[in-house]
């Protein structure tokens, strides 16, 4: 996708993230009767903002500076280090005003919502689709220089267990939440016989480098189509064909023909295929097509681009399996809690030095990346994206820093446990080097970012 795109749903995204965020401030704020003055997408630091209308008391406004956003709750210590209340006695609209568990609940607004958010794109998508299962008899793709490719999986291997556990599925095999186990190892079938790979201690900080896991069933190189007047067709290759090699070289995976095909532009290229008549009532799969397909053997010369006009016929096995309204609840609800879990448990692992915090974390620049690549698979590719950084949206404001909720969170249940308020120049000073310490490690991430695409 062109920077066009990718600027757009990076803004997309984080707009549906701050604002549910910020919603959920905004929602327990009113519903505990405090006064909201503002309501912001983005920081308007110096007054400097895109737009703002004022409705009712609430000035809604959308800030220069793309680092979250913000809601003014009147009486609070926040983001906007305003100090106008300082010296005037609480009034019964205020944040301070308020019993101690209501200004918990507040705080804890926009990491629930973000929670809420995540788990609904869940079940929502599992309520459409049904959960997705790809039977692991589906053989291995491994790209070259991939983590598991440094593992030692080649392409044409089978997973049979993982942690001595039997995964029937390709999605079981590879949950996201192994990814953060204390070890991980993979029992494999290869030519007939059982190994044991180890993944490494640091996987995800390598998948993160990576920009994935590089590994996913095979795709047979079936042709779905041959074109008409193109130069597959005009050599003889008929739709419905298996290649198998190109300069004899064995082809095992859709990626690789296209690649080969694609580095022989204007090349004259033999390619081994294997066909079979069709007939009704019979499906037509690779391993058939292998077992009783007649071998050809025919030149073809790809375009100027690269291309010889065929396209792939989707045979990999798996299924579909709807859930129904309860079902898939359990199922959204799970998800999200097995997120939320394996985005902690990446934390421990960053912070306790397993993982190398500058191949772990992102910002604008890697989000916006990801949020285009996602978008670019699909609709379903984008929310699911959307789910996850938004669980991590939740975690990482959760965290007792000052300036974050987590840290909003903990200096209000200290007053809420001493009964007393914590003076007001302390809580400013908190806020500001709070402050200071986000846009520090914003100005990181930026910088690393840059120099580590």
């Amino acid at each position: 996708m062109d920077i066009l795109s990718t600027t757009f749903f990076f803004i997309l995204a984080i707009f549906i993230l701050v604002t549910a965020h910020e919603l959920g401030h905004f929602l327990t704020a009113k519903l505990f009767g405090m006064r909201v003055d503002k309501f912001y997408i983005g920081f308007d630091f110096w007054n400097l903002r895109l737009w703002k209308k004022k409705i009712g008391e609430t000035e809604y406004g959308v800030g220069v500076f793309p680092l979250g956003g913000y809601v003014k709750i009147a009486g609070m210590v926040d983001e906007s280090l305003d100090t106008n209340f300082q010296n005037s006695e609480p009034e019964p609209w205020e944040f301070r005003a308020k019993p101690a568990w209501q200004r918990l609940i507040v705080l804890a607004g926009g990491v629930a919502m973000n929670m809420i958010l995540a788990t609904l794109i869940f079940i929502g998508i599992t309520l459409v689709l049904g959960e997705s299962r790809t039977s692991v008899n589906n053989p291995a793709f491994v790209e070259k220089g991939s983590v598991f490719d440094a593992m030692g999986m080649k392409t044409g291997d089978r997973f049979v267990q993982v942690n001595g556990k039997v995964m029937p599925s390709w999605e079981e095999a590879l949950d996201p939440e192994l990814l953060t186990a204390r070890a991980l190892t993979y029992t494999i079938e290869r030519d007939g016989k059982s190994m044991i790979i180890q993944a490494p201690a640091n996987i995800m900080s390598r998948i993160n480098d990576q920009q994935g896991l590089g590994i996913r069933p095979t795709i047979p190189p079936v042709i779905d189509e041959a074109l008409a007047e193109q130069p597959a067709s005009l050599a003889g290759i008929k739709s419905g064909g298996l290649i198998t090699a190109i300069n004899g070289n064995p082809v095992t995976d859709w990626t690789e023909v296209v690649g080969t095909i694609s580095s022989n532009a204007s090349k004259p290229i033999s390619i081994t295929w294997y066909y079979l008549e069709p007939v009704n009532g019979r499906a037509i799969t690779a391993e058939i097509l292998r077992a009783q397909g007649t071998a050809y053997v025919t030149t073809v010369i790809p375009s100027k681009a690269g291309k010889i006009g065929i396209s792939l016929k989707q045979t990999i096995a798996s299924e579909r399996r709807k859930l129904g309204v309860g079902g898939s609840i359990v199922s959204g609800v799970n998800q999200s809690w097995k997120m939320s879990v394996m985005t902690v448990q990446g934390f421990a692992k960053i912070f306790s030095g397993q993982e190398d915090f500058r191949k772990s974390v992102g910002g604008p620049i890697k989000i916006a990346k990801i949020a285009s690549r996602s978008a670019e698979q699909g609709p379903v590719s984008f929310l699911y994206f959307l789910s996850m950084l938004s669980i991590s949206l939740a975690i990482i404001n959760i965290l007792p820093v000052p300036a974050l909720d987590g840290g909003q969170f903990v200096l209000n249940a200290v007053e809420g446990i001493i009964r007393k308020e914590i003076p007001f120049e302390i809580k400013m000073r908190i806020q500001q080097i709070g402050m200071m310490l986000l846009l520090a490690l914003f100005a990181f991430i930026l910088i690393n970012d840059i120099f580590n695409p």
